[in-house]
């Protein structure tokens, strides 16, 4: 049952900018004092080095990230964390690294501190994360006490990565005003199980603008490994905005035919916001969005990259009955799919899925 009482939820402080990292020692000391870095093998090799901060020179004590956010993993880090006498844990790196941060801090009762390396997804902010098993099957979703104490983005880093990273958090952040939106018009839970401020509905809407305004640009930088004005604003909103908008605003379809895409094998090597961005176009003609909408996100998404057919996310040659397959995991009894409105169907949905990527096909023709 939803609670009928607004909710809201932020990240402790958020610190974006070149050389944030600089800023790590000073938050360490604000919030306990001895902290360890838990990060993958290349981050301490390749990042640590070329950021200017010298752990050691602090006592920040750095711990290798076995590569899986698994019971196993948490375990072995339970057992660090109290011989170590560890006050803060420092999550830095992609989504595993961070989850795994996320929740043996949680577990420990200390704060977590998020440094992401790569701007994909609006996950640094967020107070869940995804458990896995050693072999890196799904297990489950957990939900930590509160957010993190602190997300330090260092943009000087995140302009090093790949641009693919970046333009996949731009499509995971499409998906925050279209499903915020949905979520209003319905009562919806946000995931915060209550409905959404005002404040969460504007920063979802901001983030739409700020990937109209700035995606192509920021792009551009990214290509180029450098910090702009542009590029700023994109991992703002791909971090920050996305993720505020999505947890205190509410998910809906975009992220429901994900979750479905996810059930065929060739989806797998495609970004979570790219097959996120299929799931807006979806979304848009299962809820019947006026055309000129349509056209717009279309149009951002072929300048900035992202996918707008089946084939770009590896399902050219799909049958009809394994993307029902699809289709039925997004209407699954607990997927945010339903808070759209109307009664949903996996025909509804698959036949959105058949009209995105058509009008995708016509218009790359």
């Amino acid at each position: 049952m939803v609670s009928m009482y607004k909710k809201a939820v932020f990240p402790g402080k958020y610190v974006q900018g070149e050389g944030a990292i600089g800023e790590l020692p000073v938050m360490l000391s604000a919030l306990g004092g001895r902290g360890m870095i838990l990060a993958s093998a290349s981050v301490i090799s390749k990042v640590l080095p070329g950021s200017g901060l010298v752990p050691s020179e602090h006592g920040i004590l750095v711990e290798p990230f076995q590569g899986e956010c698994c019971e196993e993993e948490l375990t072995r880090l339970a057992d660090i964390i109290n011989d170590k006498n560890v006050d803060v844990l420092v999550g830095m790196g992609g989504g595993k690294a961070i989850d795994t941060a996320k929740i043996a801090a949680d577990r420990a009762r200390i704060p977590v501190i998020v440094v992401p390396t790569i701007a994909s997804t609006d996950a640094p902010t967020s107070g869940c994360a995804v458990l896995y098993t050693k072999e890196g099957m799904f297990d489950s979703v957990l939900y930590q006490k509160s957010n993190p104490a602190v997300v330090l983005v260092d943009t000087s880093i995140i302009a090093q990565a790949p641009a693919r990273f970046l333009v996949a958090g731009m499509g995971d952040a499409l998906s925050t005003w279209f499903e915020a939106r949905s979520c209003d018009r319905t009562r919806s839970a946000n995931e915060c199980g209550g409905l959404s401020t005002a404040a969460g509905l504007h920063i979802a809407r901001l983030c739409y603008d700020t990937l109209l305004a700035h995606g192509v640009q920021a792009k551009k930088a990214c290509e180029e490994h450098v910090v702009t004005p542009d590029l700023e604003r994109i991992v703002e909103a791909n971090i920050l905005l996305s993720g505020l908008g999505f947890e205190s605003a509410g998910l809906a379809s975009a992220h429901s035919i994900h979750n479905g895409l996810t059930a065929l094998e060739e989806t797998h090597r495609y970004y979570h916001g790219e097959k996120v961005a299929f799931g807006v176009l979806a979304g848009l003609f299962l809820s019947e969005a006026p055309i000129e909408e349509m056209m717009t996100v279309h149009s951002f998404c072929e300048a900035v990259g992202l996918p707008t057919t089946l084939a770009d996310i590896g399902l050219e040659n799909v049958s009809r009955e394994r993307l029902m397959t699809a289709a039925e995991g997004a209407c699954g009894p607990e997927q945010p799919i339903h808070h759209e409105e109307g009664t949903i169907t996996p025909e509804k949905v698959l036949e959105a899925m058949l009209k995105a990527d058509a009008m995708g096909r016509e218009r790359k023709s």
